[in-house]
């Protein structure tokens, strides 16, 4: 069990509470002291055989802060007066979950603000039935699966909880989940209290701030943890690189992240397809037909096939920069390589030759594809008609493209 940043006895709970909105930690009593002290007892520690399910009634309590009444969580086991919402979730509890979990579950799918706090609903469960690692892991497994909004302050909870043993991982569980919502304060606040308790951030927690920085635009910070996760004096691995690229790529700084490339490339750390796909992807954006050849070169080096959607990346970038001739040259060396072209490939080439006006050229490319069986369709065929239809050789167009069928099929027609 990871041990706290406080010397708390065994049997109390951890010094911080859940973050409130400001997220600001403060020491407070156990939740077990003040939800089940009693006149004549004087020990928290000590737990009765109460019933699995129980009424526990705690009088109102000013806040502190407004002066107002604080209402307390008061246990009720569930009974059949629910809306249907809340019927059909709890019928969707897994049939092997244990009683324990799905006691608290049912508490916290029927749960409201005026019931009290979720937090003395949780401290409740772990007065009442004593869950383990397991019961806690098995909860918010499930709470996860429905995304349930309440999933995040339950985990934070658990995180006080002696009986939840808390580890490095579980603090970035949530700091990974708090940066899918783009929630950056929350993660970054999850992330100062882990230290505080005493956790040392590793390569995987750190590699998850870039992704959180990256995302939020704040390149400067994203480098600086980059940087810090070098000092761990450890190898980089490829998740860790991988992050940094993505973060130059997103403030259009492709160069950048292609440098590191070469470097992971040189400690024989090798990146991802996705990375690679999404450098190549801010090269052609933006024409940098030079840039997209050599990041299409090296997918190739790193053993990576490339498919439709990669050559259609290539073609992409001289279709922006206007070089019609590399984007059909593009095009043939991906059927050489026996690839499928799709009617996204079509229509990037359609494309080029329509920047430069070269209709002579795009009708050779459409007699070529019908020559070899292949089908324009949706896209490619709407780039068409809006070109002709700006040119006014709609009905000339398909009375050549109808001739030129028929004279392909006379000639197979001679052939056989």
């Amino acid at each position: 069990m990871a041990s706290s940043a406080c010397n708390m006895p065994s049997c109390s709970y951890g010094t911080y509470p859940i973050f409130s909105k400001t997220r600001t930690p403060r020491c407070i009593r156990s939740w077990g002291n003040l939800l089940f002290r009693k006149p004549g007892k004087i020990s928290s520690c000590a737990f009765s055989n109460e019933p699995e399910l129980a009424i526990i009634s705690v009088k109102e309590m000013e806040e502190p802060e407004t002066g107002e009444p604080k209402r307390r969580f008061r246990w009720v086991e569930i009974g059949p007066n629910i809306n249907e919402e809340q019927k059909e979730a709890i019928s969707k509890l897994p049939h092997k979950m244990k009683k324990r979990c799905k006691a608290v579950m049912k508490q916290i799918i029927c749960f409201s603000q005026e019931k009290g706090s979720l937090e003395d609903l949780l401290a409740a469960w772990v007065r009442i039935m004593k869950p383990r690692r397991a019961d806690w892991l098995a909860v918010l497994k499930q709470l996860k699966i429905m995304e349930h909004p309440l999933y995040l302050q339950v985990a934070e909870a658990a995180l006080l909880e002696e009986s939840f043993e808390a580890n490095v991982r579980d603090y970035t569980k949530i700091i990974h989940t708090y940066g899918e919502q783009n929630q950056l304060q929350d993660a970054t606040s999850t992330l100062i209290t882990m230290t505080r308790r005493g956790f040392i951030c590793d390569q995987v927690t750190l590699t998850i701030m870039i992704h959180l920085y990256s995302r939020a635009g704040n390149l400067k910070l994203a480098e600086e943890t980059f940087e810090e996760i070098k000092l761990l004096g450890e190898q980089l691995d490829k998740k860790s690189y991988g992050a940094m690229i993505l973060a130059y790529i997103r403030v259009g700084m492709p160069e950048k992240g292609e440098a590191l490339l070469l470097e992971m490339d040189s400690l024989e750390v090798y990146a991802g397809r996705e990375v690679y796909k999404a450098l190549l992807r801010a090269y052609s954006i933006v024409g940098n037909t030079k840039g997209a050849q050599r990041v299409f070169d090296a997918i190739q080096l790193a053993g990576f096939s490339p498919d439709a959607r990669i050559c259609g990346l290539l073609i992409n970038a001289y279709a922006v920069a206007g070089q019609s001739e590399h984007a059909h040259v593009a095009f043939e060396n991906m059927r050489r390589a026996v690839l499928e072209p799709s009617d996204k490939c079509i229509a990037l080439v359609l494309a080029a030759y329509e920047k430069e006006n070269k209709i002579n050229k795009a009708l050779d490319f459409l007699m070529g594809l019908e020559r070899h069986g292949i089908t324009v369709g949706k896209e490619a065929s709407g780039i068409l008609a809006a070109w002709f239809k700006q040119l006014g050789v709609v009905e000339e167009v398909e009375l050549v493209l109808r001739e030129y069928a028929s004279s392909e099929s006379h000639s197979e027609v001679a052939v056989s």
